[in-house]
């Protein structure tokens, strides 16, 4: 007799694999939707994922044929080949980015760069292009570095004007260490101290010093004298001068003493035109049309 054999276990055999099936294509659909979930959450298109994966591939072929030609002993050949691969591939400079610039010619910046334009990313000088930025009389200094795959970012950090140097022909502006920045108009140099005579810009950082010894004045003081390249006339809103001795210490002591005085008698403002204090410790007061008068070391008022 014949056997008739049942298809149960075959169907159930299909139906797992059917089951499996399903299931492997939900976990694809769930695994696809949250790595485009993640994705739709970085601050980038997929034509700029692209060109940063693109990036990352090539500069790792060129570190490898560099480290290679390296240990080769041809350094100068691997330097030009990496440039043409780099090249091809649209790393070079092709764009500048300026920023830091406030006050100072931003295009002096872009002149400066302009040596660096179109050169494959591993041939751009950066030391030389920020030692030729730090000669500019504005750049403090500056940081230089490359954007893959072609832009070269310049970051620069100004000086901050600090005083107006007069000169015989014009006026400068000149920062906290006497560097001079550029020329200013008189209008322009207006809410600025004013240092004049031979070598005085040097002598800013010096004149700080000596002006926070007596904070009380330094809103009266609108300019100051360097005289014979050893001491400081300083003028006051008023007009009145008040001569300096010489020497750091001295200076400090009698502009203190000065500030102390004009405390306690009203000394800006009054009838004295100089104020000379270059003979420690009398203070000579010139009034005009009137002789010379000492004002003694006891403080007493002025005439």
């Amino acid at each position: 007799m014949a056997k008739i054999k049942r298809g149960g276990k075959g169907v159930r055999r299909a139906a797992k694999a059917t089951g499996r099936a399903t299931s492997a294509r939900r976990a694809k659909a769930k695994t696809t939707g949250i790595f485009d979930s993640a994705m739709s959450l970085l601050p980038f298109t997929e034509d700029q994922l692209h060109r940063i994966f693109l990036a990352i591939i090539i500069g790792g072929g060129v570190a490898l044929a560099w480290f290679i030609a390296t240990l080769a002993g041809v350094p100068a050949m691997a330097r030009t080949e990496v440039a043409r691969l780099a090249s091809e591939a649209g790393f070079e400079v092709r764009h500048v980015r300026v920023t830091g610039t406030a006050r100072m010619d931003e295009q002096l910046v872009y002149a400066a760069a302009l040596s660096q334009q179109n050169r494959p990313m591993p041939n751009v000088g950066l030391a030389d292009l920020r030692s030729s930025l730090l000669e500019l009389p504005w750049v403090k200094d500056a940081r230089v570095s490359v954007q893959l795959p072609e832009t070269l970012a310049i970051d620069i950090v100004e000086r901050r004007p600090h005083a107006v140097l007069e000169k015989p022909d014009r006026l400068v502006l000149i920062d906290a260490d006497g560097i001079e920045l550029e020329p200013v108009s008189a209008q322009n140099a207006a809410d600025y101290l004013k240092v004049s005579g031979p070598g005085a810009n040097r002598q800013v950082p010096a004149l700080d010093q000596l002006l926070a010894s007596a904070p009380a004045l330094n809103p009266q003081v609108v300019a100051a004298e360097w005289v014979g390249n050893r001491r400081w006339n300083l003028t006051f809103k008023t007009g009145q001068i008040l001569a300096l001795p010489e020497g750091k210490d001295e200076a400090s002591t009698a502009l203190v003493k000065f500030a102390r005085l004009d405390g306690q008698n009203r000394l800006i403002g009054g009838k004295v035109a100089t104020f000379d204090m270059r003979a420690p410790p009398r203070i000579y007061l010139r009034v005009p049309g009137r002789a010379d008068e000492v004002l003694g070391d006891s403080g007493g008022g002025t005439p």
